[in-house]
């Protein structure tokens, strides 16, 4: 088992799943961050100073993350914010699945509509699995960390 999932290729797979989901629901939320302020405050979990602050910075977060991820940047701490943040995603869907609010998750923005509940609860439960499989490990000879470096020992 630990050799499939140490697989370079079963990384890179993850990485690409992972990261560009990130990318795409970043670019989404930067394009209209009064709209995804709104779907913040729908969840009545943060104070109100917080939330546009949360809906500007937020999407550049996932934006570059997702892209460093894609790229094999630092995957361990890319695997490492990547994964809090879906963590904590998943705290605030349960929160607010828990209180029987019925609202718009607010992750993909305009992109497509998805509703708190169990459904979104198993996708982030996935998507951790396969951030959880790039942090454990991490060492990949498919990323762009390892072609910089490989170039400079040819260089010296």
């Amino acid at each position: 088992m630990k050799k499939l999932l140490g697989n370079d290729y079963v990384s890179l797979v993850a990485r690409l799943v992972v990261g560009s989901m990130f990318v795409i629901v970043g670019v989404g939320k930067i394009t209209d961050p009064a709209y995804f302020a709104k779907e913040i405050a729908n969840y009545r979990m943060l104070p109100e100073f917080l939330i546009n602050l949360t809906a500007i910075i937020l999407p550049w977060i996932e934006l570059l993350t997702g892209l460093f991820f894609i790229a094999g940047i630092r995957l361990r701490a890319n695997a490492a914010i990547i994964g809090s943040l879906v963590l904590l995603f998943n705290i605030f869907v349960g929160v607010a699945w828990a209180r029987g609010l019925d609202i718009n998750c607010g992750c993909y923005s305009k992109i497509a509509e998805q509703t708190v509940g169990l459904p979104k609860l198993l996708e982030n439960f996935g998507l951790f699995l396969l951030i959880l499989i790039v942090f454990i490990f991490p060492k990949n000879n498919l990323t762009l960390e390892k072609l910089i470096l490989t170039n400079d020992e040819k260089l010296n």
